[in-house]
């Protein structure tokens, strides 16, 4: 399997958490945003949408991290990220849900460009703009974490999830944005928890070839 991705990209961080959870060994392929590698005919050929991650696996290449999370999920289906009854998997699939598509997305690097080039945001604005709703969704997720009486040290239970999977790279996020995440101190001890794990270690933005 050989990886693209960018080592401070949340969605490629997420994808390399769930992928050492799994065991599995990727070839890692930088695609630097910096330079707006992703937008070269290269990476195009690779992704059309030009966007990371992208993981070939047998000369095929699966894009967006939900739909490669789930694929892994289904092709390398131990250690679980999903729990086994399905209203357990609907909670969590909700939790990565809040983050995968109400924080995340409004703060991804495309948006943050705009914001800057287009309409004059200075990096003071920039933080406002994602601490806004880091903490909207963050807000959200400390609730249904202190409304779960059941929950373990992670997100859900006491083994790591999609949750997590999705979580500890925008806690990642909020802290490179300066959010004080202490404020939220279920989601801070989640962050704790998954830190100890190799898992987590491994997949860490500081801790990729390209990083800088």
């Amino acid at each position: 399997m050989k990886l693209y991705n960018f080592f401070r990209s949340g969605t490629s961080h997420r994808l390399r958490i769930a992928l050492n959870l799994k065991g599995l060994q990727t070839q890692y392929v930088p695609v630097d945003l910096r330079t707006e590698q992703h937008l070269k005919d290269e990476f195009k050929a690779v992704n059309p949408q030009m966007l990371v991650p992208a993981l070939e696996v047998d000369g095929k290449v699966l894009i967006q991290s939900p739909a490669i999370i789930e694929w892994l999920e289904e092709t390398h289906p131990s250690p679980a990220l999903l729990p086994s009854g399905v209203d357990d998997r609907a909670h969590v699939r909700a939790l990565a849900a809040l983050v995968g598509c109400d924080i995340h997305p409004i703060n991804n690097r495309r948006i943050l460009e705009y914001l800057r080039k287009s309409l004059g945001a200075d990096e003071a604005a920039v933080n406002t703009w994602c601490a806004t709703w880091i903490t909207a969704g963050f807000d959200a997720y400390e609730a249904l974490l202190a409304a779960d009486t059941k929950r373990g040290s992670y997100s859900f239970g006491d083994t790591p999830t999609v949750a997590d999977v999705y979580l500890i790279p925008q806690v990642e996020s909020a802290r490179r944005f300066k959010v004080d995440v202490s404020r939220w101190p279920l989601i801070t001890a989640v962050d704790r928890a998954c830190a100890e794990l190799d898992a987590f270690k491994q997949a860490a933005p500081a801790v990729q070839p390209d990083a800088a």
